[in-house]
């Protein structure tokens, strides 16, 4: 049965969240259609360039996500306190960012202008645009409606492109952020669709590439590939991160699964918060072994409190997790 969305996300608090769009009937609607024969590959572009540029509008950071031929993977930081510093006249310059007046297909710049003077002169509406502009269904929903409504127009059709809804979990530590993060770069990987990181398209592997070679003073906290850079998070450097996953990746190739083929890279330890012969089944359990949420089993068990529930599917997980690493 499907939670409301209310349970999962708190509209209030800055938090870390799993989303997974997915097609209808799981079509491969952004990739080779075997049924009709038709490559669709082009749509993942699409979305990709969608993202980013709603991630430089919302009040949320993107950091990871991977565009597949039948899915959309994110892994995304909603601040809502960042919402809450801005300007009526920031609050209404964004707005219109998101839903422009257009004429003949092109924006109007002056008509722009005056529906943000609008907005910002109205507290009310001020008020309802920042919420929303800090609201991940909202983000989810204006970022896969264009999308569906441009695939419709081009295959000349009419009806849903994506599931009615999205998947959501909560990442309720760093440790779950990373392992989600490390699951959703590595899709292509373990789906077989190529060997190596610097492969890997339509992911968000290469903005971290780019941030390696462009940074020369790493900040402690792994910073967002796109959008509003949190004060938490996984800490540790991009470099580090992309050395996780390669390592990572090595142990979810599919011809390699399970298999531990040499030792950590130095950061692991501190990152992962999990025994190396464990990490590779906790990153690619993220979906099967979790449901509402992932995280540690006090923050689990928290969060199962909150929900006014005594169990969240992933503790018992959680808990084998936990016994691991005070053997090791």
């Amino acid at each position: 049965m499907t939670s409301p969305r209310r349970q999962i996300v708190d509209p209030s608090v800055a938090g870390y969240y799993h989303c997974v769009s997915r097609c209808v009937r799981r079509a491969f609607l952004c990739g080779e259609d075997d049924y009709t024969g038709r490559c669709y590959e082009h749509r993942k572009a699409w979305v990709e360039d969608r993202l980013l540029a709603l991630a430089g509008t919302f009040a949320i950071g993107v950091y990871a996500y991977a565009v597949m031929s039948n899915h959309l993977h994110l892994v995304l930081r909603v601040d809502p306190g960042t919402a809450g510093a801005w300007s009526p006249e920031e609050v209404g310059r964004r707005w219109v960012q998101v839903f422009p007046v257009t004429v003949d297909g092109a924006a109007d710049e002056q008509a722009n202008r005056e529906r943000a003077a609008a907005i910002a002169a109205d507290p009310q509406r001020t008020a309802l645009c920042r919420e929303r502009l800090a609201s991940l269904s909202w983000f989810m929903r204006c970022l896969c409606e264009p999308i569906a409504r441009r695939a419709n127009r081009e295959d000349t059709c009419t009806g849903r492109f994506w599931e009615g809804r999205f998947k959501c979990q909560a990442l309720l530590d760093d440790h779950a952020v990373l392992a989600c993060m490390a699951y959703v770069d590595l899709n292509p990987i373990r789906a077989g669709l190529c060997d190596r990181l610097d492969e890997s398209v339509h992911t968000s592997i290469p903005a971290r590439v780019i941030q390696c070679e462009a940074t020369t003073d790493p900040s402690p906290v792994l910073p967002p590939v796109a959008g509003v850079h949190g004060l938490d998070g996984p800490a540790l450097t991009p470099t580090d991160y992309l050395a996780v996953l390669e390592w990572t990746g090595r142990q979810l190739h599919p011809g390699k699964r399970g298999r531990i083929t040499g030792p950590p890279p130095a950061a692991f330890a501190k990152a992962t918060g999990v025994a190396p012969e464990r990490w590779a089944d906790r990153v690619s359990g993220i979906e099967r072994d979790y449901w509402r949420a992932v995280g540690t089993v006090d923050a689990l068990l928290e969060r199962a409190q909150a929900l006014g529930q005594c169990w969240l599917k992933g503790l018992g997980v959680a808990r084998r997790l936990a016994r691991a690493m005070d053997r090791g």
